[in-house]
């Protein structure tokens, strides 16, 4: 008997309990919008705009609670932006109206389709979707009365004007320590933004107006013009990796690579070590490589330094120029690491110019803006404990008369100079070196007679060199990180009076030009156009 009362009570609180999780259930799908219908046709002409002020509305409200998500396809960039548009037009359609695409919004999707030319993507900015809705609503009698349609249609082409004025005022690299652009626009900047386009009917005045000030971007992306004209259609290859690795699975990417090089019939045809050879032969001859049938680091660069890539680097340097300010500093040195060149600007005017050696690739010169703060004649050079511990020591031990062939002396703490035939080579590794290196200041420093110092924490700095002759080399990435200057002579004489008397005559000067103005310092990825399509 107590065991059927106690099962009746269980089956009193289950019934009792599942109205409340019921109930529950529904609170928590209450507030879920529905998703937008992906048809919604509308027989009746006059019904339409109705139905898509409601779709408009409805959807934007789905896109919110779904973090700009649409579809599986479909995601906005801007939808706080696009929501506040539609919110104070009462979510009427402003790109179109009775079944017809506004003049506005055919100029926005032309300019959309040229994004390649300002070096963005227009799949960034629903490009295809957006050419596919068109299409459809001015061809397709059915797809005219699909209100659905012409509200993504809206949706996608208000968060396409916003992605593209967001990407072309601020560009697409994150803000880090080398920006130098200060100056911000406020969510309510942008949406004035959108009033202006409606007032002034511009698409590309305005778009142009948000384009960096810079001459550099200017004939950079007159440059891009060109190059997409000449340029094979760009479309994504296989990248090979390198060193060659001897697996399986690095077969398959090379063969892959050659079949979309038109080398293979098929990426799955198998080939035994000799057919692999004419075929990677028969690509070095065709790009003017010297034939060897092997994988070397020329035929891979070949291999990936595709119209894409070099399409890539143009775009990336293009957002760098998005970094800086509309203004730059009165006076700076500009030191262009790809182009292996620097500049002294002065009021706007080059006031000299010369060739530079930047950082090998596994030494890369770091991407910087500082202030120079002095010069130093005749500098001595302390070597850094990173080309000590990687480079020296083990030379020094198996020689210590590489020191003296190489002008160093070991200096301990109080800057004593050391006699290196007493020292204990053996005993001394990256983890105990209590001495530091240094070379003594001379014709034949490796510093040369010039140093620029400016503030850094990678302890690099502008400076001659002993080695001159490596300035007529094409590939000047030779450094472990500084920037020797061709012409430092140039900059010393142009920010105060510098003569070379002798070895001792040493000193230091701070780097401030005649009209006492202090001079900046930025070393940048930004190249010139020819430079980018000739790396």
């Amino acid at each position: 008997m107590k065991k059927c009362i106690n099962s009746g009570l269980l089956w009193c609180l289950f019934i009792v309990a599942l109205p409340f999780v019921a109930c529950n259930g529904r609170a928590k799908t209450a507030g879920i919008p529905e998703k937008p219908k992906e048809k919604d046709i509308v027989e009746k002409p006059e019904a339409l705009s109705v139905r898509v002020v409601r779709n408009i509305q409805t959807s934007l409200e789905f896109i919110l609670a779904s973090n700009g998500t649409l579809n599986d396809s479909m995601v906005l960039a801007k939808d706080s932006l696009v929501n506040e548009i539609y919110q104070k037009r009462n979510f009427e359609p402003v790109w179109s109206n009775q079944e017809k695409w506004l003049p506005l919004s055919d100029s926005l999707f032309e300019f959309l389709g040229h994004a390649k030319e300002y070096g963005l993507f227009p799949a960034d900015y629903h490009y295809r979707v957006l050419e596919n809705i068109r299409t459809k609503t001015s061809t397709d009698t059915l797809a005219q009365k699909d209100a659905a349609l012409w509200t993504r249609g809206e949706i996608l082409l208000t968060d396409a004007f916003f992605r593209m004025v967001f990407d072309l005022r601020k560009g697409r690299l994150p803000v880090d320590s080398v920006t130098l652009r200060k100056d911000s626009m406020t969510t309510q900047q942008y949406l004035s933004l959108f009033d202006t386009l409606w007032q002034n009917k511009d698409v590309a005045g305005l778009m142009h107006a948000l384009e960096p000030k810079h001459g550099g971007y200017d004939s950079l992306k007159a440059g891009l013009q060109t190059f997409l004209k000449s340029a094979e259609p760009l479309k994504k290859y296989t990248y090979v990796p390198y060193p060659a690795l001897n697996s399986a699975e690095y077969y398959n990417i090379l063969k892959q690579r050659l079949f979309e090089e038109g080398l293979l019939n098929s990426p799955f045809d198998y080939l035994d070590t000799t057919s692999m050879k004419l075929v990677i032969g028969k690509y070095q001859r065709e790009k003017g490589l010297t034939e060897t049938g092997k994988l070397n680091s020329n035929t891979v660069n070949s291999l990936n330094n595709t119209s894409w890539e070099k399409f890539k680097r143009i775009a990336i340097t293009l957002d760098r120029f998005k970094l800086l300010p509309d203004s730059m500093p009165t006076t700076y040195i500009w030191v262009n690491i790809p182009a292996y060149r620097m500049r002294v600007i002065d009021s706007g005017n080059v006031a000299m110019e010369s060739n530079v050696i930047v950082g090998q690739p596994r030494t890369r010169t770091p991407l910087l803006t500082s202030n120079v703060s002095n010069f130093i004649t005749y500098p001595q050079w302390t070597v850094p404990y990173s080309i000590v511990f990687g480079e020296m020591l083990s030379r020094i031990k198996a020689n210590p008369d590489y020191l003296r062939k190489q002008n160093l002396m070991v200096v301990d703490k109080n800057d004593s100079v050391m006699n290196v035939d007493s020292l204990n080579w053996k005993k001394f590794n990256k983890n105990y070196f209590p001495y530091q290196i240094k070379q003594r200041q001379g014709d034949d420093n490796s510093l040369g007679v010039l140093k620029f110092n400016f503030a850094n924490k990678y302890s690099v700095y502008l400076h001659d060199t002993n080695a001159r002759w490596l300035f007529s080399k094409e590939n000047r990435a030779l450094s472990h990180g500084c920037v020797r200057v061709k012409e430092c002579y140039e900059i010393g004489r142009l920010f105060g009076k510098v003569r070379f008397h002798s070895v001792s005559a040493r000193y230091v000067a701070k780097l401030d030009n005649p009209a006492g103005k202090a001079c900046g310092i930025r070393i940048s990825e930004s190249a010139h156009f020819y430079q980018v399509f000739h790396l």
